[in-house]
């Protein structure tokens, strides 16, 4: 292909097509073509005439790019002198060309600030030769308006790039370049943006003018990102911004310390239009944020003094907040407020009182405008929430004034989430309630809110709850009331509900008194009596959101009032006495398990509700409500046990959870009474029946034996795993052995292609020979551990024969189709290897077939992978890795058996996984790779002595392989030692090299204990001596790749 793109025109209409052909075959030909070019040896040479001839944009953003690759990649890299040339030249670029399009010039100054970036540490003469940024920009900085921008922008990609990490190059690399930009560069770009700012603002820029509003843009982009630089390495990410910190040096105090730098950007802010203010803003969200440790009392006083008049000016006009930009910063900025700096300060700022009366009010009005912004409401309720959770610590004299406002914030939420009710319905919006996290994580916030004035708080939930519930009885008595109607109020309930769950959950946080202890009580009477109307009529209708409130309220509820921690004589078990006839905690935990039967009853169907539902059976075991479970897990009492609707195979997961949490009730009073074991698993013993009968002959309902199995198997798993100790389990086993394992290895023969069957029953066999807690002990006597293995051995040579049958797979269903079923196959083995419950020197010595064929399919599996997807898929990479840590200690002869191509294999999957992230991935790779050296030592120290029996062939393959491929074993450690040593500066390899002999002293040729500890040590000072020896070094970045 390289022939058909030797010409610039050609490579120019190879660009067009690539970018704006709609043709998808063009597309793909002509991108076919140009990773050639990208490729190719000449394409330096290319790139720099498609710069100077190329005629479109396109071409110039193709040139600009390959470039960028050409700097970055890690093998092979461009000489220093090289990249000094192209540095330089795109310079010169764009100084020329200041009118480009936006998307070249984006591309070439990304080019350049990754030149910069990765060539940092070298140096020319002694001098680092890309360090002079600001030299650089300077000459774009005296020119045009055009020039000023790309100037401008040049600083802040630089600064953007240096900030980010990439994953091809060494992340204590990226640091170390980070950490030095941040000493020698970074204020002075931060000081010159503030400068230019300055200057900006004081000449009436006329911001109709698109590149003065573009100029004004970029430098308003280049102060944030000196703001928002990671400059202590913690790689903060916008998951961890209520919490963040700005941790600016020591040496910029004096541009915090003058007041201009915050009335320059507040000044901004007034000045200039929406369109650009939300960036000011995100800049004095940083700001504000500032590490306390930078001023001393006096100094942080005063700067908090001056931040506060800004945000009162602010709250004085706030005509531009009516911009969701300029809202949403703001928002932020209010949170900053309390989560930098402490009540006691703020209560002592002049405009304290006034300042928050504002706030308030704002805040107010932002709650009672439910639709404008909810992402912004988060921070709004996270300075209340601060606020409120410091009111019993503030030491100050004065007053705080939160008793005042913290329940008008209040009751604005909660007045507001209900009569959005009625306008979401009318207007068929999006519910809020949809979204279970972000109301999850207001009703969190809300809950520390509301304590504060609990008493103001209680009396509005009583009040609003009265006034709904009245009304929503009125509703379902009367015989013509309207569906919205009674919609409205379940709407408005369901609030409520949440809201009185968050509030009771919200006393973990405050010191609560007897009275507040009964105002729980009237709130818990209402919801109580509210369920059981609810639960009336769930026969004729129901509503699911209404339900998950309930259950949100039952969790919270338990949390605080069940458990024993909690005094029997709380005045909420009194009023809950007076009212529901509920003396204590047992009879409450009743009504909730009535209720988890009637959820499981009325809701099978409904996923959520059942699944949340099953979470909440805790501490219920001596219940009479328990026993009816465990004697009537039927579909006929449980819905969702059913087999004959319509929901998808992969819907019954719940199932699972289901008998996990009756296998663990059941458990609690079973001992070694077989009768109530039998008893429990008579459904279970009906469903297999059932399906063995279907079996049994050639015409039977597929879709519908597929559905029994599939519930059967999970149910089965559910119990499976709640059965920890050896009695229960070995009842199980002796049930489902022999008997039903024949039907399961039929469905694996049969829908081995459908994952949806499969993965449960794969999943039931990994959970059965999973020796947890030691549960898998058989008599002397008993061959049960050796049959056992041989239905293990059996299911996976089964699925691994006919999985390997499906051919090509497609990419995007390779995982579902294919690697989930061998990376379960693969935790099966690795269980039952590793179980000690099989003597597996029995098979080889009776001429059994069970232990090699499961091996054999292992390696069938494992070379039909390739080795990105064994790194690429987690479960998958866990389960490898660990099956093969286990085969290398107990099995090596089985690995130096095998083929030199699949010895290699594994050797090549192994050398990959020790550079995952996953530790545990990389931890099971070490193991694996001191067994192989360990065995081959053992084996290599044996073939030397004379006396030593003659090995087996296996072994002796093993060793051909090594002998063939002495880069493994020999000279190996050697040459890296060269190769390190002769990377470093001439004054420095002597050091290197003494490094390398101390590594090794002490040493001897054994593998005893005492002395791998020896070499573990040597390791430790080794590591350390070479870092020291390397902190210094002024040498080019590229050597020091190795060790980074």
């Amino acid at each position: 292909m390289a022939d058909h793109v030797q010409s610039l025109a050609q490579l120019e209409i190879l660009c067009k097509q690539l970018y704006e052909t709609t043709d998808t075959t063009t597309r793909l030909q002509a991108e076919k073509a140009l990773v050639e070019f990208t490729n190719s040896p000449d394409c330096l040479s290319k790139c720099q005439l498609l710069l100077e001839s190329g005629s479109s944009s396109y071409s110039q953003l193709l040139a600009a790019t390959c470039l960028s690759k050409l700097v970055s990649r890690t093998s092979n890299p461009l000489p220093l002198e090289q990249r000094i040339d192209i540095r330089n030249y795109v310079l010169n670029y764009l100084a020329t060309r200041p009118k480009l399009a936006a998307f070249v010039t984006q591309a070439l100054i990304q080019l350049y600030a990754r030149i910069t970036k990765l060539g940092w540490f070298d140096c020319q003469k002694e001098d680092y030769i890309f360090r002079n940024v600001i030299v650089d920009v300077t000459r774009f900085l005296q020119d045009s308006v055009e020039h000023c921008i790309i100037g401008v922008t040049i600083l802040s990609q630089l600064t953007n790039e240096i900030n980010q990490a990439d994953s091809t190059h060494p992340l204590t690399k990226h640091r170390k370049i980070a950490s030095s930009f941040r000493d020698s560069s970074l204020f002075d770009i931060f000081t010159l943006s503030c400068n230019l700012l300055k200057q900006a603002s004081g000449k009436n820029l006329n911001l109709n003018d698109e590149s003065q509003h573009g100029l004004l843009m970029q430098l308003l982009k280049l102060a944030h990102n000196c703001l928002n630089f990671d400059f202590i390495g913690t790689s903060t990410d916008e998951s961890s911004d209520d919490l963040c910190t700005v941790q600016i040096p020591t040496s910029w105090r004096s541009a915090f310390l003058d007041s201009s730098t915050l009335q320059l950007f507040f000044d901004l802010y007034h000045s200039i239009p929406p369109s650009l203010s939300p960036l000011v803003l995100s800049c004095l969200v940083q700001i504000a944020s500032v590490r306390r440790s930078l001023f001393n009392n006096a100094e942080r006083a005063k700067f908090l003094s001056h931040l506060v008049d800004g945000v009162k000016r602010i709250l004085e006009n706030p005509q531009s907040l009516s911009d969701p930009n300029n809202y949403h910063e703001f928002c932020r900025l209010l949170a900053r407020l309390k989560s930098n700096y402490q009540l006691g300060e703020l209560v002592k700022v002049e405009n304290y009182p006034e300042v928050i009366r504002l706030i308030a009010n704002f805040t107010v009005t932002s709650l009672q405008h439910w639709e404008f912004a909810p992402n912004s409401v988060h921070y709004l309720l996270s300075l209340w929430q601060r606020l409120a959770a410091s009111v019993p610590y503030v030491k100050a004299t004065e007053p705080h004034m939160l008793e005042t406002y913290t329940p008008e914030v209040t009751k604005a939420y909660i007045t507001s989430r209900l009569e959005s009710v009625h306008i979401i319905l009318r207007d068929g919006l999006e519910d809020p309630l949809d979204d279970a996290g972000l109301v999850q994580q207001q009703l969190d916030q809300l809950s520390t809110i509301g304590r504060c004035e609990y008493e103001k708080t209680c009396a509005l939930l009583v009040q609003l709850f009265d006034q709904s519930a009245q009304s929503y009885q009125e509703l379902l008595q009367s015989t013509n009331s309207s569906t919205m109607d009674i919609a409205v109020q379940e709407g408005r309930l369901t609030w409520l509900v949440y809201i009185i769950g968050a509030v009771i959950g919200g006393r973990v946080s405050f010191a609560s008194t007897d009275e507040q202890d009964a105002m729980d009580g009237e709130l818990v009477c209402r919801v109580l009596q509210l369920m059981n109307l609810t639960d009336s009529r769930l026969a004729q209708a129901g509503n699911e959101k209404l339900e998950l409130a309930m259950l949100s309220f039952f969790e919270q509820f338990r949390k605080i009032y069940i458990g024993d921690q909690v005094q029997k004589s709380s005045k909420l078990y009194r009023r809950l006495s007076e009212v529901l006839g509920l003396n204590d905690e047992t009879m409450v935990l009743s009504v909730f398990i009535g209720k988890i039967i009637t959820n499981l009853k009325y809701w099978g169907q409904c996923e959520p509700i059942t699944s949340k539902t099953l979470h909440s059976v805790r501490k219920l075991v001596k219940l009479s409500a328990v026993q009816f479970m465990l004697n009537n897990h039927t579909s006929e009492h449980f819905s969702f046990l059913g087999v004959n609707n319509q929901a998808n195979l992969s819907d019954m997961r719940c199932r699972t959870t289901f008998y996990t949490a009756l296998g663990r009730l059941l458990m609690v009073d079973l001992g070694e009474d077989e009768d109530q074991f039998e008893q429990f698993m008579l459904p279970l013993t009906a469903a297999f029946e059932a399906i063995a009968q279907m079996f049994s002959t050639n015409t039977f309902n597929e879709q519908e034996a597929k559905r029994t199995l599939v519930g059967l198997v999970r149910d089965l798993r559910g119990i499976a795993f709640a059965f920890n100790a050896k009695t229960s389990f070995m009842m199980l086993f002796d049930w489902i052995y022999p008997s039903y394992m024949p039907i399961l290895q039929r469905a694996i023969e049969l829908w081995y292609h459908v994952p949806a069957c499969t993965t449960p029953v794969l999943k039931l066999m990994a959970e059965l020979v999973h020796n947890r807690s030691q549960r898998l002990q058989f008599d002397v006597s008993s061959p049960n551990g050796i049959l056992l293995f041989r239905e293990t051995s059996k299911m996976i040579t089964t699925y691994g024969n006919r999985i390997l049958t499906l051919g090509e797979v497609p990419k995007d269903q390779v995982y579902a189709l294919k690697l989930k079923g061998i990376s379960i196959c693969f935790s099966m083995l690795k269980a039952v290897l590793s179980g000690n419950y099989v003597n597996f020197g029995v098979f080889r010595l009776y001429g059994d077939d069970a232990l090699d064929n499961a091996l054999q399919t292992f390696i069938k599996l494992l070379l039909s992978i390739p080795h990105s997807d064994l790194l690429d898929y987690p479960k998958l990479s866990q389960s490898y890795y660990s099956l093969l840590e286990v085969l290398t200690q107990d099995h090596m002869n089985f690995i130096a058996s095998l083929e030199p191509h699949v010895v290699m294999y594994i050797l090549s999957s192994i050398s990959e996984g020790l550079t995952a992230l996953d530790t545990m991935v990389c931890t099971g790779c070490c193991s694996s790779l001191d067994h192989i050296v360990t065995y081959l030592f053992k084996q290599l120290s044996r073939s030397t002595k004379k006396r030593a029996a003659p090995m087996a062939q296996e072994s002796d393959r093993f060793l051909h392989i090594m002998q063939q491929h002495p880069e493994m074993i020999q000279q190996y450690f050697a040459d890296l030692r060269n190769s390190i040593v002769n990377s470093q500066p001439p004054e420095k390899q002597q050091a290197m090299h003494l490094c390398f002999e101390n590594l090794m002293e002490g040493i001897e040729r054994n593998l005893l204990t005492k002395n791998r500890d020896r070499f573990t040590q040597n390791l430790s000072v080794f590591r350390r001596e070479v870092n020291d020896s390397m902190k210094n070094s002024t040498y080019g970045v590229n050597s020091n790749d190795m060790m980074s």
